[in-house]
């Protein structure tokens, strides 16, 4: 996997004295590391002939978790609960992931991730799943001391979908937080997991060397052996794409 270079999305935040700046969860970058891969983050803004250039000199892009898309990116219902959007990362994300669907370029979408790539091809969201989506189940676990690490409910994975094929399961106990979900998907993506109450939790692109969204946080569980195959795949994609 030597010099396997996997691009990644960040945000931007402010910070105490008015400062603004870029930021990741260093387990997406770990996650990387450890499957092999040298992560390479990438700013938000960049006009889309940069982007190109950007995904020519890389062998793969992920798409992290972060606050919500844009309503109106999908024509979507607005809520109290969305919160304020960024629209910087929405267009450079979603133009990232219209790219690396044309040009065959590996990509994992993760929570806002998967989201996004829905977007980007088309699809829709759940603005907000308390009121949109008629479940008693918690998919929000924001609020838990232990969130990012609390397995919240299991998913269970279409056999013999490129995922299954991956992660070698099943089904799969998985982390859960989010309050937006998948609704329709976008063209030629394939719902591959799903929630008990039915949520999608997991698509990819049909005829495509890996183009996978997860609706969970695998980074947040580095020692279940979903999470290491899941982005040892990736990675290895990546290789096999290469230019």
């Amino acid at each position: 996997m030597a010099g396997v270079i996997i691009g990644v999305t960040i945000e931007k935040y402010t910070n105490k004295s008015g400062t603004l700046r870029w930021a990741v969860n260093e387990a997406y970058t770990s996650a990387i590391v450890q499957a092999g891969g040298i992560p390479l983050l990438l700013a938000n803004g960049l006009p889309r002939p940069a982007l190109e250039s950007f995904c020519s000199r890389v062998d793969g892009i992920l798409l992290t978790g972060g606050g919500d898309v844009e309503t109106a990116r999908y024509d979507g219902e607005d809520h109290p609960a969305v919160g304020r959007p960024d629209p910087a990362r929405d267009e450079t994300e979603i133009t990232l992931a219209q790219i690396c669907a044309q040009q065959k370029i590996p990509l994992l979408g993760i929570c806002r991730g998967a989201q996004v790539l829905n977007i980007a091809l088309g699809g829709t969201l759940y603005a907000h799943i308390p009121v949109q989506f008629s479940s008693s189940l918690q998919h929000d676990c924001h609020a838990l001391d232990d969130a990012r690490t609390h397995l919240a409910h299991t998913v269970q994975i279409q056999p013999g979908s490129r995922l299954h094929q991956v992660v070698g399961e099943t089904g799969l106990p998985v982390n859960s937080l989010h309050h937006q979900g998948l609704q329709r998907l976008g063209s030629d993506l394939q719902s591959t997991a799903w929630a008990p109450d039915g949520l999608v939790e997991a698509v990819e692109l049909a005829d495509h060397p890996f183009f996978i969204g997860v609706q969970w946080h695998p980074e947040c569980l580095p020692d279940q052996p979903a999470t290491q195959a899941l982005f040892a795949a990736f990675v290895k994609a990546a290789q096999q794409s290469r230019k």
